[in-house]
């Protein structure tokens, strides 16, 4: 169909006359949510916590991230609670009996019989006495979670205070990094102190499948374990031959339990003589006392252990209190094939609260060396701005220096570990110099606290010149102040209306009246498919042919008598102009 240039030219004027009169009419206002009470960036007032120290006789490394470790803590984990004095204890919440260290057996200056017991807690659970959940302890700001965790065994409260619901720095996700040597007898004690019956599995680690007495020590009910039932106990013993970056699990319902959070790294470090490790790293991240053998090769090195949370899953201790109710809506109605991952952590937190305790501290040219582990039901690909690390060992087995890869992505299993090695030599390929460089997973869900971003398992590597007084990063970008904020957790605040000078706020539309709808303008349908063309021709030229023939014929007809009538005017007209030509 042919368009007439008129057409087109007055269409084109009502469309512009209507865009131009709706650019024009007013919008309804923006107003600015209140974000309501903003954390403190940094609550940790430990200042003394971050120096290099020595405690009965155990050298702790500086920490200057915001949210450090005890330094009685670590001694007790590196000497044992039975090898320190009453003084240090009380510094810390382990029982007196938490960590057993003693029997240098080989006579290289270290104990190799090691006794460790564990406690099965609850965190961010149902109270029968109050509307409220206990202990408490929030990923983010006021996100909380009901998780299960293996914990070393505490003495007193379980909570930090008399005054407050919030548990003692002992009972946190993830479940805690266990470090023994290669070599030594060790003996892993489960206290079951919860409502449902549990065993340990070790998974990776060299452990027999009987113990010495006979008894199943593998961990699994349907092939070699009894369940520990509450108030029970049980020891596992290993002497691991292999040192490497393992795991442990709950192995009872494990599609629940160990997605509750009954799941941890542990790590068997080379022998070397005088080899006191690190027993317990709680809540991930630096590891202040690394072992002989890491610091042959290391300046630090760092736990990441990975985990994510789905939402109907974990409102279930929430919601009830007795266990059979819980037993039932776990094990029966929850369909974990129907999961979906909401909250993403590192080191049992989530962004903004990563940067408090598990940012990784550098300064240039030192080589650091890295533990991650996915504990999660999905694959996950960890990105590192800024540097390049080496994967030097898939689940414990180191790889030939020769087939060692080195990437800034990477791909991690459900279960599986990466151990790899971060060099800070700025050379553009194994760092691109100092500064604030994030590290997250690329399955951008994994960034997203209950699908809202920035949040999830998101850190960074910060250099030292790069951190505030209180172990912060400087940033130099947008203001991270919003981001600790109930406010913002709950999908309540715009994520850019704070932006200095572009309020991209909440609209307001209190009294506002929208303009009258635009004409709306005829538009020329465009030209038919050829298809369709055909189609119609033939419906036509066979409805019609008979008619159309009659006419055709009718003026063929009358022009031949035409002709005939004027033949001889014809015949001159042609006689004349044959005339005129020979004359030319």
């Amino acid at each position: 169909m042919q368009k007439h240039p008129l057409h087109i030219l007055f269409g084109l004027i009502i469309i512009f006359s209507s865009s131009v009169a709706v650019s024009k009419a007013e919008l309804p206002a923006s107003t600015k949510v209140d974000k309501g009470e903003v954390e403190i960036l940094c609550r940790s007032l430990e200042a003394e916590w971050r120096k290099a120290q020595t405690i009965e006789g155990v050298k702790i490394q500086e920490s200057l991230r915001c949210d450090p470790d005890n330094p009685a803590q670590i001694a007790a984990e590196v000497k044992g609670t039975n090898n320190i004095s009453m003084e240090t204890l009380m510094n810390t919440f382990f029982a007196a009996d938490a960590i057993i260290k003693k029997d240098d057996r080989d006579g290289d200056g270290d104990p190799d019989l090691i006794i460790i017991k564990l406690e099965v807690t609850e965190l961010n659970g149902h109270s029968p006495d109050f509307d409220g959940l206990v202990p408490t302890f929030d990923i983010a700001p006021a996100i909380q979670p009901g998780l299960w965790v293996f914990a070393p065994k505490t003495r007193g409260m379980a909570t930090n205070s008399f005054v407050g619901n919030d548990a003692n720095p002992l009972l946190r996700a993830p479940s805690p990094s266990i470090r023994v040597e290669q070599g030594d007898t060790v003996w892993l004690h489960l206290e079951n102190s919860h409502y449902f019956p549990h065993t340990i599995h070790l998974h990776g680690v060299d452990h027999p499948f009987v113990d010495n007495s006979g008894e199943g020590n593998d961990g699994v009910p349907q092939s070699s374990d009894k369940f520990v039932l509450p108030g029970q106990s049980k020891t596992y013993e290993i002497r691991p031959r292999v040192p490497g970056t393992f795991v442990y699990h709950c192995h009872v319902q494990t599609h629940v339990h160990v997605a509750m959070g009954l799941i941890g790294m542990l790590i068997v470090e080379e022998n070397r003589p005088n080899n006191w490790v690190q027993t317990f790293n709680v809540g991930g991240g630096q590891v202040r006392h690394p072992s002989k053998a890491i610091l042959e090769k290391y300046d630090s090195e760092y736990d990441l252990h990975y985990h994510a949370m789905d939402k109907e899953l974990h409102s279930i201790i929430q919601n009830y209190n007795d266990p059979r109710l819980i037993a039932k809506k776990m094990n029966r109605e929850y369909d974990n094939t129907d999961a979906t991952d909401d909250y993403h952590t590192l080191n049992g937190r989530s962004f903004p609260y990563t940067l408090r305790e598990s940012i990784i501290v550098a300064e240039p040219d030192k080589d650091i060396k890295i533990r991650m582990f996915n504990s999660s039901s999905e694959m996950m690909a960890i990105h590192t701005h800024g540097h390049k690390a080496v994967i030097t060992h898939y689940d414990g087995i180191e790889h030939n220096p020769r087939s060692q890869i080195m990437r800034d992505v990477y791909d991690i299993a459900p279960a599986q570990r990466n151990d790899m090695k971060i060099n800070t030599v700025d050379d553009g390929l194994h760092s691109y110099g100092e500064g604030i460089w994030i590290f997250h997973d690329h399955m951008e869900k994994g960034i997203t606290n209950d699908g809202m971003n920035p949040g999830g398992n998101v850190s960074a590597l910060v250099y030292k010149k790069y951190l505030n007084e209180v172990g912060m990063p400087k940033a130099i970008g947008e203001k991270i102040d919003p981001l600790f904020t109930k406010a913002f957790h709950d999908r309540k605040v715009p994520v850019w209306q704070d932006v200095e000078g572009w309020n991209y706020g909440e609209i307001d539309a209190t009294d506002y009246k929208a303009p009258p709808p635009a004409a709306q303008v005829a538009v020329e349908t465009g030209p038919k498919p050829l298809a369709v063309l055909e189609k119609e021709a033939l419906q036509n030229s066979s409805g019609n042919s008979a008619f159309s023939n009659f006419i055709i014929g009718l003026i063929l007809g009358i022009l031949a008598y035409i002709l005939f009538l004027n033949r001889e005017k014809i015949m001159a007209m042609i006689s004349q102009m044959k005339g005129e030509e020979k004359n030319v």
